[in-house]
Protein backbone atom coordinates (compact mmCIF):
# COMPACT_ATOMS: atom_id res chain seq x y z
CA UNK A 1 0.00 0.00 0.00
CA UNK A 2 1.33 3.88 -0.79
CA UNK A 3 1.47 6.54 1.80
CA UNK A 4 0.79 9.60 0.31
CA UNK A 5 3.20 12.33 1.74
CA UNK A 6 1.67 15.86 3.15
CA UNK A 7 1.62 18.13 0.90
CA UNK A 8 3.03 16.59 -2.18
CA UNK A 9 0.88 17.45 -5.20
CA UNK A 10 1.61 16.18 -8.89
CA UNK A 11 1.62 20.30 -9.66
CA UNK A 12 4.99 20.05 -7.52
CA UNK A 13 6.31 18.89 -10.87
CA UNK A 14 5.28 20.97 -13.26
CA UNK A 15 7.56 22.97 -15.60
CA UNK A 16 9.31 25.97 -14.38
CA UNK A 17 7.78 27.43 -17.20
CA UNK A 18 3.90 27.18 -16.85
CA UNK A 19 4.90 27.57 -12.66
CA UNK A 20 6.21 31.36 -14.22
CA UNK A 21 2.94 32.05 -15.89
CA UNK A 22 0.98 34.78 -15.19
CA UNK A 23 -2.48 33.50 -16.49
CA UNK A 24 -3.71 36.13 -19.33
CA UNK A 25 -6.57 38.45 -18.32
CA UNK A 26 -8.82 39.23 -20.67
CA UNK A 27 -11.15 42.42 -20.54
CA UNK A 28 -13.71 42.25 -17.78
CA UNK A 29 -17.04 40.65 -18.76
CA UNK A 30 -20.02 43.08 -18.08
CA UNK A 31 -22.03 40.44 -15.69
CA UNK A 32 -19.50 40.38 -13.70
CA UNK A 33 -18.90 44.21 -13.01
CA UNK A 34 -22.25 44.56 -12.34
CA UNK A 35 -22.25 41.97 -9.90
CA UNK A 36 -19.24 43.34 -8.27
CA UNK A 37 -20.49 46.61 -8.42
CA UNK A 38 -24.33 46.43 -8.20
CA UNK A 39 -24.73 48.11 -11.26
CA UNK A 40 -27.79 47.25 -14.30
CA UNK A 41 -26.21 45.58 -16.87
CA UNK A 42 -27.71 46.99 -19.25
CA UNK A 43 -26.38 50.21 -18.27
CA UNK A 44 -22.44 48.87 -18.83
CA UNK A 45 -20.67 50.07 -22.00
CA UNK A 46 -17.73 47.48 -22.41
CA UNK A 47 -14.91 48.65 -24.39
CA UNK A 48 -11.97 46.78 -23.23
CA UNK A 49 -11.77 43.63 -25.84
CA UNK A 50 -11.51 45.16 -29.21
CA UNK A 51 -14.30 43.71 -30.05
CA UNK A 52 -17.22 44.67 -33.31
CA UNK A 53 -19.33 46.91 -31.82
CA UNK A 54 -22.05 45.98 -34.40
CA UNK A 55 -22.39 42.26 -33.39
CA UNK A 56 -21.94 39.53 -35.72
CA UNK A 57 -23.08 40.44 -39.24
CA UNK A 58 -26.42 39.33 -40.03
CA UNK A 59 -25.37 36.53 -42.60
CA UNK A 60 -23.18 34.72 -39.77
CA UNK A 61 -26.31 35.08 -37.74
CA UNK A 62 -28.65 33.22 -40.09
CA UNK A 63 -25.89 30.57 -40.99
CA UNK A 64 -25.83 30.06 -37.03
CA UNK A 65 -29.35 29.73 -36.82
CA UNK A 66 -29.84 27.70 -39.71
CA UNK A 67 -27.35 24.98 -38.32
CA UNK A 68 -29.00 25.25 -35.25
CA UNK A 69 -32.82 24.56 -36.28
CA UNK A 70 -31.16 21.19 -37.94
CA UNK A 71 -30.27 20.45 -34.19
CA UNK A 72 -26.91 18.18 -35.92
CA UNK A 73 -24.59 17.05 -33.12
CA UNK A 74 -22.31 15.67 -34.80
CA UNK A 75 -18.39 16.37 -34.72
CA UNK A 76 -17.56 19.40 -37.13
CA UNK A 77 -15.43 19.29 -40.22
CA UNK A 78 -12.04 18.82 -38.99
CA UNK A 79 -10.36 20.16 -41.81
CA UNK A 80 -12.51 23.18 -42.54
CA UNK A 81 -13.10 22.56 -46.23
CA UNK A 82 -15.92 24.79 -47.12
CA UNK A 83 -14.31 27.68 -45.23
CA UNK A 84 -10.79 26.88 -46.22
CA UNK A 85 -12.04 27.16 -50.00
CA UNK A 86 -13.83 30.47 -49.29
CA UNK A 87 -10.93 31.65 -47.58
CA UNK A 88 -8.81 30.77 -51.03
CA UNK A 89 -11.11 32.47 -53.57
CA UNK A 90 -11.44 36.06 -51.43
CA UNK A 91 -7.84 35.59 -51.00
CA UNK A 92 -6.15 34.43 -53.68
CA UNK A 93 -4.50 31.98 -52.12
CA UNK A 94 -3.99 28.45 -52.11
CA UNK A 95 -6.39 26.07 -49.40
CA UNK A 96 -3.72 23.67 -48.67
CA UNK A 97 -1.74 26.61 -46.88
CA UNK A 98 -4.24 27.59 -44.35
CA UNK A 99 -4.64 26.49 -40.89
CA UNK A 100 -7.44 27.53 -38.82
CA UNK A 101 -7.06 28.06 -35.47
CA UNK A 102 -9.74 28.85 -32.41
CA UNK A 103 -9.10 31.96 -32.87
CA UNK A 104 -5.60 33.28 -34.05
CA UNK A 105 -4.74 32.93 -30.56
CA UNK A 106 -4.97 29.26 -30.74
CA UNK A 107 -2.70 29.88 -34.39
CA UNK A 108 -0.01 31.77 -32.39
CA UNK A 109 0.27 28.73 -29.94
CA UNK A 110 0.22 26.04 -32.67
CA UNK A 111 3.18 27.82 -34.35
CA UNK A 112 5.59 27.94 -31.22
CA UNK A 113 4.58 24.35 -30.19
CA UNK A 114 5.56 23.70 -33.94
CA UNK A 115 8.81 25.35 -34.33
CA UNK A 116 9.78 25.25 -31.13
CA UNK A 117 11.88 23.17 -29.04
CA UNK A 118 12.91 24.15 -25.26
CA UNK A 119 15.51 26.35 -24.24
CA UNK A 120 15.38 27.74 -27.80
CA UNK A 121 14.55 31.51 -28.77
CA UNK A 122 11.61 33.36 -29.24
CA UNK A 123 11.72 37.12 -30.06
CA UNK A 124 9.45 39.45 -29.79
CA UNK A 125 8.92 43.49 -28.77
CA UNK A 126 8.44 45.41 -25.65
CA UNK A 127 4.58 46.29 -25.61
CA UNK A 128 3.57 43.30 -28.06
CA UNK A 129 0.38 41.42 -27.63
CA UNK A 130 1.30 39.57 -23.94
CA UNK A 131 0.38 36.46 -25.38
CA UNK A 132 4.16 35.95 -27.25
CA UNK A 133 5.93 35.55 -23.66
CA UNK A 134 3.08 33.26 -22.46
CA UNK A 135 3.53 31.36 -25.57
CA UNK A 136 7.60 31.10 -24.87
CA UNK A 137 7.13 30.21 -21.08
CA UNK A 138 4.82 27.77 -21.59
CA UNK A 139 6.59 26.08 -23.75
CA UNK A 140 10.21 26.01 -22.43
CA UNK A 141 11.55 28.76 -24.67
CA UNK A 142 13.32 31.40 -24.05
CA UNK A 143 11.52 34.63 -24.75
CA UNK A 144 13.87 37.49 -25.87
CA UNK A 145 11.98 40.64 -25.47
CA UNK A 146 13.38 43.64 -27.79
CA UNK A 147 13.60 46.62 -26.52
CA UNK A 148 10.68 49.18 -28.60
CA UNK A 149 10.86 52.46 -30.58
CA UNK A 150 8.29 54.78 -29.76
CA UNK A 151 5.83 51.80 -28.08
CA UNK A 152 6.56 50.53 -30.94
CA UNK A 153 8.48 48.02 -32.87
CA UNK A 154 12.38 48.29 -33.29
CA UNK A 155 13.16 46.24 -36.54
CA UNK A 156 16.67 46.48 -36.09
CA UNK A 157 16.95 45.57 -32.79
CA UNK A 158 14.73 42.77 -33.74
CA UNK A 159 16.81 41.42 -36.67
CA UNK A 160 19.95 41.91 -34.17
CA UNK A 161 18.36 40.09 -31.27
CA UNK A 162 18.40 36.86 -33.62
CA UNK A 163 20.70 34.44 -32.61
CA UNK A 164 21.39 30.48 -34.04
CA UNK A 165 19.20 29.00 -31.68
CA UNK A 166 16.15 31.69 -32.31
CA UNK A 167 13.57 29.95 -34.40
CA UNK A 168 10.71 31.91 -34.03
CA UNK A 169 10.22 36.09 -33.96
CA UNK A 170 6.63 37.54 -33.48
CA UNK A 171 5.26 40.74 -34.65
CA UNK A 172 2.11 42.60 -34.93
CA UNK A 173 1.09 44.60 -37.38
CA UNK A 174 -1.18 46.97 -36.22
CA UNK A 175 0.45 46.44 -32.96
CA UNK A 176 -1.66 45.35 -29.92
CA UNK A 177 -2.24 47.35 -27.25
CA UNK A 178 -0.14 50.46 -28.52
CA UNK A 179 -1.97 50.67 -32.01
CA UNK A 180 1.64 51.73 -33.70
CA UNK A 181 1.99 50.69 -37.57
CA UNK A 182 4.93 49.39 -39.47
CA UNK A 183 4.72 50.75 -43.47
CA UNK A 184 4.34 47.88 -45.96
CA UNK A 185 7.59 48.77 -47.76
CA UNK A 186 9.40 48.23 -44.08
CA UNK A 187 8.14 45.62 -43.20
CA UNK A 188 9.42 43.37 -46.53
CA UNK A 189 12.43 44.53 -46.07
CA UNK A 190 12.45 43.10 -42.11
CA UNK A 191 11.31 40.36 -43.48
CA UNK A 192 13.63 39.24 -46.68
CA UNK A 193 16.65 39.97 -43.63
CA UNK A 194 15.46 37.27 -41.27
CA UNK A 195 17.41 34.09 -41.78
CA UNK A 196 15.51 31.56 -43.29
CA UNK A 197 15.89 28.95 -40.54
CA UNK A 198 13.79 31.54 -38.45
CA UNK A 199 10.06 31.86 -38.57
CA UNK A 200 8.38 35.05 -38.55
CA UNK A 201 4.62 34.79 -37.10
CA UNK A 202 3.07 38.12 -38.60
CA UNK A 203 0.03 39.03 -36.52
CA UNK A 204 -2.52 40.22 -38.25
CA UNK A 205 -5.30 40.91 -36.28
CA UNK A 206 -6.40 44.06 -37.07
CA UNK A 207 -5.41 44.30 -40.61
CA UNK A 208 -8.89 45.26 -41.96
CA UNK A 209 -9.04 48.50 -40.17
CA UNK A 210 -5.89 49.80 -41.76
CA UNK A 211 -6.34 52.73 -44.06
CA UNK A 212 -6.44 52.28 -48.18
CA UNK A 213 -3.20 53.75 -48.16
CA UNK A 214 -1.67 51.79 -45.36
CA UNK A 215 -2.59 48.39 -46.61
CA UNK A 216 -0.25 45.43 -47.88
CA UNK A 217 -0.36 42.07 -49.31
CA UNK A 218 1.35 39.71 -46.59
CA UNK A 219 -0.76 36.41 -47.97
CA UNK A 220 1.18 37.56 -51.23
CA UNK A 221 4.75 37.46 -49.51
CA UNK A 222 3.97 34.21 -48.29
CA UNK A 223 4.17 32.98 -51.40
CA UNK A 224 8.08 33.97 -52.15
CA UNK A 225 9.27 33.67 -48.01
CA UNK A 226 9.34 30.26 -46.69
CA UNK A 227 9.58 31.33 -43.44
CA UNK A 228 6.82 33.03 -43.44
CA UNK A 229 3.33 32.41 -41.38
CA UNK A 230 0.70 34.94 -41.41
CA UNK A 231 -1.84 34.99 -38.60
CA UNK A 232 -5.45 36.48 -39.23
CA UNK A 233 -8.61 36.42 -37.19
CA UNK A 234 -12.19 36.74 -37.81
CA UNK A 235 -12.56 37.87 -33.72
CA UNK A 236 -12.08 41.71 -34.55
CA UNK A 237 -13.35 43.66 -37.77
CA UNK A 238 -15.91 40.17 -38.80
CA UNK A 239 -17.65 40.30 -35.49
CA UNK A 240 -16.99 36.69 -34.58
CA UNK A 241 -15.16 37.38 -30.81
CA UNK A 242 -18.00 35.01 -29.04
CA UNK A 243 -17.34 32.40 -32.01
CA UNK A 244 -13.33 31.82 -31.73
CA UNK A 245 -12.15 30.98 -35.36
CA UNK A 246 -8.86 32.32 -37.31
CA UNK A 247 -6.34 31.23 -39.37
CA UNK A 248 -2.90 31.29 -40.73
CA UNK A 249 -1.61 31.09 -44.04
CA UNK A 250 1.99 29.50 -44.72
CA UNK A 251 4.08 27.29 -47.02
CA UNK A 252 3.29 23.22 -46.94
CA UNK A 253 5.92 22.54 -44.96
CA UNK A 254 5.32 24.80 -42.13
CA UNK A 255 1.32 24.02 -42.77
CA UNK A 256 1.97 20.65 -42.17
CA UNK A 257 4.17 20.77 -39.21
CA UNK A 258 0.78 23.41 -37.80
CA UNK A 259 -1.43 20.34 -38.95
CA UNK A 260 0.23 17.97 -36.79
CA UNK A 261 -0.05 19.86 -33.18
CA UNK A 262 -3.15 21.62 -33.90
CA UNK A 263 -6.04 20.04 -31.72
CA UNK A 264 -8.48 17.48 -33.37
CA UNK A 265 -12.15 19.79 -34.33
CA UNK A 266 -10.41 23.03 -32.72
CA UNK A 267 -13.03 24.86 -34.89
CA UNK A 268 -17.07 24.43 -33.94
CA UNK A 269 -19.64 23.79 -36.44
CA UNK A 270 -21.47 26.84 -35.55
CA UNK A 271 -17.95 29.31 -35.97
CA UNK A 272 -16.87 27.91 -39.64
CA UNK A 273 -20.38 28.63 -40.80
CA UNK A 274 -20.59 32.13 -39.23
CA UNK A 275 -16.98 32.78 -40.42
CA UNK A 276 -17.57 31.90 -44.08
CA UNK A 277 -21.01 33.83 -44.28
CA UNK A 278 -18.66 37.10 -42.82
CA UNK A 279 -16.53 36.53 -45.39
CA UNK A 280 -19.13 37.43 -48.26
CA UNK A 281 -20.86 40.31 -46.52
CA UNK A 282 -18.74 42.92 -47.95
CA UNK A 283 -21.40 45.05 -46.73
CA UNK A 284 -20.86 44.75 -43.21
CA UNK A 285 -17.41 44.82 -43.52
CA UNK A 286 -17.02 48.07 -44.94
CA UNK A 287 -19.98 49.43 -41.97
CA UNK A 288 -17.43 47.87 -39.52
CA UNK A 289 -14.51 49.82 -41.02
CA UNK A 290 -16.33 52.94 -41.45
CA UNK A 291 -17.38 53.01 -37.87
CA UNK A 292 -14.31 51.91 -36.45
CA UNK A 293 -12.76 55.44 -38.51
CA UNK A 294 -15.76 57.51 -36.85
CA UNK A 295 -14.97 55.90 -33.53
CA UNK A 296 -11.22 56.99 -33.56
CA UNK A 297 -12.09 60.52 -34.61
CA UNK A 298 -14.60 61.07 -32.27
CA UNK A 299 -12.24 59.18 -29.21
CA UNK A 300 -8.97 61.63 -30.45
CA UNK A 301 -10.73 64.33 -30.37
CA UNK A 302 -11.85 64.52 -27.04
CA UNK A 303 -8.57 63.24 -25.97
CA UNK A 304 -7.10 66.31 -27.59
CA UNK A 305 -9.65 68.48 -25.61
CA UNK A 306 -8.79 66.81 -22.77
CA UNK A 307 -5.05 67.41 -22.88
CA UNK A 308 -4.16 63.48 -22.75
CA UNK A 309 -1.40 62.19 -24.83
CA UNK A 310 -2.38 59.17 -26.82
CA UNK A 311 -1.02 57.14 -29.75
CA UNK A 312 -2.66 57.66 -33.21
CA UNK A 313 -4.30 54.50 -33.97
CA UNK A 314 -4.23 52.15 -36.82
CA UNK A 315 -6.50 49.34 -35.00
CA UNK A 316 -10.21 49.53 -33.22
CA UNK A 317 -8.66 50.87 -30.41
CA UNK A 318 -6.53 54.12 -28.54
CA UNK A 319 -3.75 53.50 -26.03
CA UNK A 320 -4.03 56.49 -23.80
CA UNK A 321 -1.98 58.62 -20.67
CA UNK A 322 -3.90 59.06 -17.93
CA UNK A 323 -2.12 59.46 -14.91
CA UNK A 324 -2.95 57.33 -12.05
CA UNK A 325 -4.44 54.74 -14.46
CA UNK A 326 -5.51 52.18 -11.78
CA UNK A 327 -7.66 55.01 -9.91
CA UNK A 328 -8.97 55.92 -13.75
CA UNK A 329 -9.71 52.53 -14.38
CA UNK A 330 -11.56 52.07 -10.89
CA UNK A 331 -13.78 55.15 -11.60
CA UNK A 332 -14.42 54.15 -15.15
CA UNK A 333 -16.12 51.09 -13.61
CA UNK A 334 -17.75 53.26 -11.34
CA UNK A 335 -19.56 55.01 -14.05
CA UNK A 336 -20.71 51.69 -15.66
CA UNK A 337 -17.47 51.85 -18.77
CA UNK A 338 -15.08 49.12 -18.84
CA UNK A 339 -11.68 49.90 -20.52
CA UNK A 340 -8.86 47.83 -20.36
CA UNK A 341 -5.58 48.89 -17.74
CA UNK A 342 -2.17 47.71 -19.10
CA UNK A 343 0.05 47.94 -16.49
CA UNK A 344 0.39 43.97 -17.25
CA UNK A 345 2.47 45.36 -20.12
CA UNK A 346 4.68 47.98 -18.16
CA UNK A 347 2.03 50.38 -18.83
CA UNK A 348 0.74 51.62 -15.31
CA UNK A 349 -0.08 55.02 -16.38
CA UNK A 350 -2.48 54.19 -19.46
CA UNK A 351 -5.36 52.69 -20.88
CA UNK A 352 -6.39 50.80 -23.64
CA UNK A 353 -9.94 52.26 -24.82
CA UNK A 354 -11.56 50.19 -27.74
CA UNK A 355 -13.62 52.04 -30.57
CA UNK A 356 -17.42 51.40 -29.35
CA UNK A 357 -20.52 53.00 -30.82
CA UNK A 358 -20.87 56.38 -31.25
CA UNK A 359 -23.29 56.93 -28.02
CA UNK A 360 -20.87 54.34 -25.94
CA UNK A 361 -17.55 56.38 -26.91
CA UNK A 362 -19.58 59.34 -25.72
CA UNK A 363 -19.91 57.85 -22.74
CA UNK A 364 -16.82 56.79 -22.04
CA UNK A 365 -15.79 60.46 -22.70
CA UNK A 366 -18.21 61.97 -20.48
CA UNK A 367 -16.85 59.86 -17.66
CA UNK A 368 -13.05 60.21 -18.61
CA UNK A 369 -13.96 63.95 -18.42
CA UNK A 370 -15.67 64.26 -15.08
CA UNK A 371 -13.12 62.02 -13.02
CA UNK A 372 -10.27 63.96 -14.88
CA UNK A 373 -11.36 67.17 -13.83
CA UNK A 374 -12.54 66.63 -10.57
Amino acid sequence: MTTHGQGVSPADGASAGVKGLAPYKPGRPIGEVARELGLDPAGIVKLASNENPLGMSPKSVAAVQQVLAVGDARYPDANGHDLKQALAAHYGIDAGWITLGNGSNDVLELAARALVGPGQRIVYSRYAFVVYPLVAKAIGAVGVEVPDDGLGHDLDAMLAAITPDTRLVFLANPNNPTGTFIEGERLLRFLEQVPPQVAVVLDEAYTEYLRPEQRYDALAWVKRLPNLIVSRTFSKAFGLAGLRVGFAVAQPAITDLLGRVRQPFNVNTLALVAAQAVLADADYQQRSYALNQQGLKQLSAAFDALGLTYVPSSGNFVLVKVGDAAAVNDALLRAGVIVRPVANYGLPEWLRISVGLPEENQKLIDALTKILKG
